[in-house]
């Protein structure tokens, strides 16, 4: 094998690059053998693919920990043959922290901000993102419930500074 200026070694990022683009022409050209309206068909795939995989990309990434797994997608069959993302959803733990309102406060604000997370939320992340507003209502209440329950087992329990003193001389 002669070795010239323009050989490139297999795995150098040119090489990379030469089949990427070398692979663009590939599907130009299959690309060439659908009729005009198979292919602005899979221009729409391929565009609602794009924004439905950005779409719960976001969810997942603002979700963090609450995530259960990744995103799960549904496939439509493009005219290629090629499956594309046409749904998706991203299963979120919504249940409260039981013993801790203050941690499910801070939990249903995540959800909230998983769910409106998107630049383009759906009606199902809005009813989410309402539905939080529930969880945080309840655990405030809860929050409430216990300060009112401890302020009044302090006003209860008797002070050191308001016993009667009595004082014995011998």
């Amino acid at each position: 094998m002669e070795i010239s200026p323009n050989t490139v070694p297999y795995n150098s990022p040119v090489h990379i690059l030469e089949t990427r683009t070398n692979s663009h022409a590939r599907k130009d050209q299959l690309s060439s053998s659908h009729s005009q309206g198979e292919q602005e068909e899979i221009a729409k795939l391929r565009a609602r693919d794009k924004e439905v995989r950005a779409h719960e990309h976001a969810h997942s990434a603002a979700a963090g920990g609450l995530a259960k797994g990744g995103a799960t997608f549904t496939y439509e069959r493009g005219p290629d043959g090629r499956q594309y993302a046409v749904g998706g959803e991203v299963s979120i733990d919504t249940s409260p922290i039981a013993g801790d309102p203050e941690a499910t406060i801070r939990k249903a604000q995540q959800i909230r901000a998983a769910a409106l997370a998107p630049a383009d939320p759906s009606s199902q992340d809005r009813a989410v993102a309402a539905s939080t507003a529930a969880l945080e209502a309840q655990a405030r209440q809860e929050l409430a419930k216990e300060k009112e329950e401890a302020k009044k087992e302090s006003s209860e329990a008797p002070s050191s500074l308001s016993r009667p003193r009595i004082d014995l001389f011998v």
